[in-house]
């Protein structure tokens, strides 16, 4: 049983060692392998640096209308975001008529912001003004060159109805003549306009082409002054959608990577000193109980940290400061079943009873401080934007940790350590 009972133990260690190393350098074997913490896991706005913008909707609607609307306008910006290769967003609404957009990582802030907030409007006229198609009609964009003078251009590729009313509308220009005589001086020839369809966005004619050839495919290029990263923004635009209503940015702030990087750097720091304190501490105080509570310390933090990384959690300055606060609980919790177990010794207790009865005697007290806590978490999680739903986030996953470390690797560890028969002395297990 000894035996059993160390070697136990022993691989208790060597699993919480290799956690570690794994949590700090990454594992390899073969062709397994886990990243570190720090590569793996998300930073958050005010960690990697980025920007956030808060936009309101121009809108009189009210109600369930006005909820479609701030709907539909998420959805619209969540896909410009994903086709312009931006990652890690957060777009969240506030209140009835606000969205907020955080964009982690963003190297130039406005011009992501720009072109998120642009309604985009797309429409093909004719030179008399009729409509042709809209960007409604667009089933694709993207970036391409032209065959002839090797340009950038946008290329588009149309729904049905968008082939069946371009195909009539091109077939109808392209019998038109290339030049027909000048008004002014019935001698000279011009370019036809009517030949040409105006390609608008947003109001403003970004390209003009002349229809030579009826378009039966679907298939319709738009061609200007574009560079490849200004031609990649519009197809990015037109695959976005059209947004279902005007936005003005009320709020908008930037974040360089180097500020977050050293609060990041700062805080972390901070944590080190505290939790080196904090193991010192319940090493010397509580001796044996408190050899236990370190190891059980260091699976919590293992817990908390791997767990963040499972469920793709974006760190935050905030959740940092929850990660903390929850190495704080569940210290706390483990200086209550300590000192139970004190008191169940001083009275005369083995030790084998004592563990039992002071951790018995502590569950309550535990589990009370440890749910009250949670609902909090919960409130601001949902109450909550941003930073302070990450803060609620790590705060819940390390309140389930610390109860888990506490009550049952704890326990466990302990009675192991009884069962191995090399601690008799009561002071050692700070009596």
């Amino acid at each position: 049983m000894k035996l059993k009972s160390f070697l136990i133990f022993l691989l208790v260690l060597v699993i919480v060692g290799t956690g570690i190393y794994t949590a700090f350098m990454g594992l390899k074997i073969g062709d397994f392998s886990i990243e570190s913490v720090k590569d793996s896991m998300k930073l958050g706005l005010d960690i990697k640096g980025g920007a956030f913008v808060v936009l309101e909707a121009d809108t009189d609607a009210t109600g369930k209308e006005l909820k479609d609307i701030m709907e539909q306008t998420k959805e619209v910006i969540t896909r410009r975001i994903d086709a312009m290769g931006l990652t890690e967003p957060n777009i969240v609404l506030e209140g009835e008529k606000r969205i907020r957009i955080e964009l982690p990582g963003v190297k130039d802030a406005q011009d992501a912001i720009d072109s998120i907030g642009k309604t985009a409007q797309l429409k093909f006229v004719k030179s008399n003004g009729e409509l042709v198609i809209t960007g409604n009609e667009v089933k694709n964009a993207k970036l391409g060159f032209s065959p002839e003078t090797g340009e950038p251009v946008v290329s588009l590729e149309l729904n049905s109805q968008g082939t069946k009313a371009f195909q009539v509308a091109t077939k109808e220009l392209a019998i038109l003549p290339d030049y027909i005589a000048d008004p002014n001086n019935p001698e000279k020839k011009i370019n036809n306009i009517d030949k040409i369809i105006h390609i608008v966005l947003d109001n403003e004619i970004i390209s003009s082409p002349k229809v030579n050839d009826e378009i039966p495919n679907g298939k319709a290029i738009i061609s200007g002054n574009f560079t490849p990263e200004s031609a990649s923004r519009l197809a990015a635009l037109i695959r976005g959608g059209s947004l279902p209503v005007d936005l003005i940015e009320k709020q908008t702030s930037a974040i360089g990577p180097t500020l977050g990087i050293d609060s990041l750097k700062t805080s972390l720091d901070a944590a080190k000193i505290g939790i080196l304190l904090v193991l010192l501490f319940m090493l010397l105080y509580y001796r044996v109980p408190g050899l236990v509570a370190d190891i059980a310390l260091a699976i919590y933090i293992l817990i908390v940290v791997f767990a963040l990384v499972g469920l793709d959690a974006t760190l935050t300055l905030p959740g940092v400061a929850g990660l903390i606060l929850g190495i704080g609980m569940a210290v706390d919790a483990n200086v209550i079943i300590f000192e139970r177990l004190k008191e169940e010794l001083r009275n005369g207790k083995t030790i084998r009873s004592s563990i039992d009865s002071g951790f018995s005697k502590a569950l309550r007290t535990i589990l009370d401080a440890n749910i009250t806590t949670f609902i909090a978490a919960i409130v601001l999680y949902y109450f909550g934007l941003g930073p302070i739903k990450g803060f609620a986030v790590t705060l819940m996953i390390g309140i389930l940790a610390s109860m888990f470390t506490a009550v049952f690797v704890t326990k466990f560890l302990l009675k192991l350590i009884v069962k191995m028969d090399i601690f008799k002395n009561i002071k050692l297990f700070g009596a």
